[in-house]
C-alpha cells in the first residue's frame, strides 16, 4: 500500500500521463500540410496520419485492461511509456519519409491507447472515495488541457522552425522521457494482479468492430458507399464480440457494467461532452485560418483563454461533485455549451479575435463542469473489481467520440461549404452541436431526476431505515500520524476491530482495521493467503518476528487502507450492505456532507433486521 505521500506524486504523475496522452491525440494534426508537402503525398494519403493513429489507439484500449491485471503496474507503465518514447524517435528521424511517420505514429498510438486507462486505473486505485470527483475531476482536465494546448506547442514549435514537422516529434520524445524518468522513482505497484488469459479471437472481433465504426465515421462525408460497408462490418464484428463475451469464462472486456443504468447513461454524456469539445478544437482553428485569414499561432492563441481557464474549474467542479453530487454541474454545464456554441457559429464572421476567444471560454468551461464528474458518477456506481472494466468502457468511448468530433463535424462543414458561404455552413455546424448539448441536458435530468425520485421515496417510506437510526455515533478515532502500537493498544483496550483515522483538522483521511495488520504482516509472505494464517506458517516465524518487530516504528497512515472506505448519512441500508459485503469490511465511517457523524457496523445492520423481523412477527 502506497504511502500518503506517494500516493500523491503517483497521481501527479498518472496526470501528466493522461496529459501526454491526449496531448498527442491533435498534436500534429496542425502538421498535416506542412507534412504533405516535405513528404511528397496529397491530403487523401496524409489522412492515414490521423486515421491510423485513431484506429491503433481504440485497438490497444481494450486490451489494456488484460494487461493492467497481468503485470505489474510499474512495468506496464514504462512499458507504455515506451511506445511513446521509441514512436518520437523513429518520427524524429523519418526524414521525408511517409511509411516511416506512418509506423511512428502507429507506435504512438499503441501507447495513447493503453495510457489513458492504465493512468485512470491507477487514479483510481489510489484515489480516497471522498475525494473521488476531486482526482478525476483533475483527469478530465487533463483529457480537456492535452488536445487544446497541443494545437498552440505546435502551432508556435511550426512558426519558429519553418514549418518542420519533425521537430514535434522530438519535443513530445523529451516530454515522454520526462514521464518515464518520473515513473521509476514514483510509479508503484497498486493493482491487484489476477490470472487472466487473453481471448485472442475477442480482441479480432473487437479491431474489426472499431476499425470498422471510426473507418465509417472518417469516410462518411468521402465516399459514402465505403462508410456504409465498413460500418456494417464494424456493427457484424461488435456483435460477434458482445456474444462471445457471454460465452467466454473470462471475458476480454466484462460487459456487466453497461448493465447498470447509471454507468451506462453516464458514459453516453461523457461521450457528448468529448464530442463538442473535439468538434471545435479541430474546426476552430482551422476556419479562422482558412476563412479568416489568421496564422496559425494567433489562430492556436484563440483557444488559450478557455483552456487555461477550465483548467482551473475542472478541479473546483471535482470538488462540488463530492458535496453535492452531478445534478446541478450536468445541468450547467450542457447550457453553456449549447447557448455559447450558437452565440459562436452566429458570430464567427466578426473580425474580432477577441469576440470569438470570449464566446469560446464558456463553452470549455461546460464541458470541464461535465466531463470529470460524470465519469466519477459512473465509476462510484460499480463494483470495486469492474473499475478496470469501467474504464476501459470510458476509454474507447473516449476514442469514438474524438473521431466523431473531429472527423464527423469536419465531414458536415465541408459538405456544406460546397453549396454554402463557409459562414453559414459554420453555423449549421454550431447549430447541430448545440442540438448534442441539449440532448445530452435531457439525458442528465433523466439521470439525476430518477436519482432525487427515489432518495425521495426511500425518506418517505418508514419500513426503510436511514443510517442515523442504525449507526453508532460514539466513534473511536485514531490520528494519522500516531503509531501503530497507540492503534492497536485502542483496538484491544475498547474492543474494537478497527476505527477512522483523521488528520489534525479531524477529517476522515482513512480507515485501520485488524485486517490491514494482518495484511502488513502478510505482505510478500506466499505461504500467507488469510488473515490468520500467519500462526501456522512453514519455517517462516523468522520473517514474522522481524515484521511483528517493525511494527513499532510504523504510522497509522503506513498500514491504513485509503480507498472507498465510507458511506454517506443519505445511502440506502441496502447499499451499505452492498458496500460492506464488497469490501470484506466489519464497519465503515459514515459521512454527512464530508464530516464524519457516526460509524456503522454489521452487528447493528444485524440487530436492526431482527428486531424489525420480530416486530413484523407480533404485529
Amino acid at each position: 500500500m502506497l504511502s500518503k505521500k506517494m500516493s500523491v506524486l503517483t497521481f501527479m504523475i498518472a496526470a501528466f500521463a493522461v496529459f501526454l496522452a491526449t496531448f498527442n491525440e491533435t498534436f500534429m494534426n496542425v502538421a498535416l500540410a506542412p507534412m504533405c508537402m516535405r513528404l511528397g503525398v496529397d491530403s487523401s494519403i496524409i489522412q492515414w496520419v490521423v486515421t491510423a493513429y485513431l484506429l491503433g489507439a481504440a485497438i490497444m484500449v481494450p486490451i489494456s485492461a488484460f494487461l493492467y491485471r497481468k503485470m505489474p503496474t510499474k512495468v506496464l507503465f514504462l512499458i507504455t511509456v515506451g511506445f511513446f518514447i521509441a514512436g518520437s524517435l523513429l518520427g524524429g528521424l523519418s526524414q521525408n519519409s511517409f511509411i516511416l511517420v506512418l509506423l511512428a505514429r502507429i507506435l504512438q498510438a499503441i501507447g495513447s491507447g493503453m495510457l489513458i486507462p492504465v493512468s485512470m486505473n491507477i487514479v483510481l486505485d489510489i484515489a480516497p472515495r471522498e475525494k473521488l470527483g476531486l482526482f478525476m475531476g483533475t483527469m478530465g482536465a487533463m483529457t480537456t488541457l492535452g488536445p487544446s494546448i497541443s494545437v498552440i506547442l505546435a502551432g508556435v514549435l511550426l512558426n519558429a522552425t519553418g514549418n518542420d514537422f519533425h521537430i514535434l516529434f522530438w519535443v513530445f520524445g523529451g516530454l515522454t522521457v520526462l514521464c518515464f524518468i518520473l515513473a521509476i522513482f514514483f510509479i508503484g505497484n497498486v493493482a491487484k494482479l489476477t490470472k487472466p488469459k487473453l481471448d485472442v479471437i475477442s480482441v479480432i472481433y473487437i479491431s474489426f468492430a472499431l476499425i470498422g465504426i471510426m473507418f465509417a465515421i472518417s469516410y462518411v462525408f468521402k465516399l459514402w458507399w465505403v462508410a456504409l460497408i465498413s460500418l456494417a462490418v464494424g456493427i457484424f464484428a461488435l456483435v460477434l464480440f458482445v456474444v462471445r463475451q457471454k460465452q467466454i469464462k473470462m471475458p476480454l472486456i466484462n460487459l456487466e457494467p453497461l448493465k447498470v443504468k447509471k454507468f451506462s447513461l453516464s458514459i453516453i454524456l461523457n461521450m457528448l461532452g468529448l464530442i463538442i469539445v473535439f468538434a471545435f478544437n479541430v474546426l476552430l482553428p482551422l476556419y479562422l485560418q482558412s476563412v479568416c485569414g489568421f496564422s496559425a499561432l494567433i489562430s492556436s492563441l484563440a483557444l488559450f483563454p478557455a483552456i487555461f481557464i477550465s483548467c482551473i474549474i475542472a478541479p473546483i467542479a471535482g470538488k462540488i461533485y463530492d458535496k453535492h453530487g452531478p445534478k446541478w454541474l450536468l445541468t450547467v454545464g450542457f447550457v453553456l455549451m449549447a447557448v455559447f456554441s450558437v452565440l459562436l457559429a452566429v458570430f464567427i464572421k466578426s473580425p474580432s479575435i477577441y469576440l470569438i476567444a470570449g464566446l469560446y471560454v464558456p463553452l470549455i468551461i461546460g464541458s470541464a463542469l461535465i466531463i470529470g464528474p460524470i465519469q466519477s458518477f459512473g465509476l462510484s456506481s460499480l463494483k470495486p473489481e469492474q473499475n478496470p472494466h469501467g474504464v476501459t468502457l470510458f476509454s474507447t468511448g473516449f476514442q469514438i467520440a474524438g473521431s466523431i468530433g473531429a472527423s464527423l463535424f469536419l465531414g458536415i462543414f465541408e459538405a456544406f461549404s460546397k453549396h454554402e458561404t463557409p459562414q453559414t455552413s459554420f453555423l449549421i455546424v454550431g447549430l447541430i452541436v448545440a442540438f448534442v448539448a441539449l440532448l445530452g441536458l435531457a439525458i442528465s435530468i433523466i439521470l439525476t431526476f430518477k436519482k432525487a425520485q427515489k432518495t425521495a421515496q426511500i425518506q418517505t417510506e418508514t419500513l426503510k431505515p436511514t443510517l442515523a437510526q442504525v449507526m453508532k455515533t460514539n466513534v473511536y478515532k485514531i490520528k494519522e500520524n500516531q503509531s501503530i502500537l497507540e492503534a492497536m493498544q485502542m483496538m484491544v483496550e475498547k474492543k474494537i476491530s478497527g476505527m477512522p483515522v483523521v488528520d489534525e483538522n479531524e477529517k476522515l483521511v482513512a480507515y485501520l482495521s485488524d485486517g490491514d495488520i494482518m495484511r502488513y504482516l502478510a505482505k510478500n509472505e506466499s505461504s500467507i493467503k488469510f488473515a490468520y494464517s500467519y500462526l501456522v506458517t512453514d519455517g517462516a516465524e523468522g520473517e514474522i518476528d522481524s515484521k511483528i518487530k517493525s511494527l513499532k516504528d510504523l504510522k497509522v497512515c503506513d498500514v491504513a487502507t485509503t480507498g472507498p472506505f465510507f458511506v454517506n448519512i443519505s445511502d440506502d441500508l441496502g447499499e451499505v450492505c452492498k458496500k460492506l459485503s464488497v469490501s470484506h469490511k466489519k464497519k465503515v465511517p459514515v459521512l454527512d456532507n464530508g464530516k464524519m457523524v457516526g460509524v456503522i457496523n454489521r452487528s447493528e445492520i444485524t440487530k436492526y433486521v431482527f428486531n424489525t423481523c420480530i416486530q413484523e412477527q407480533k404485529a
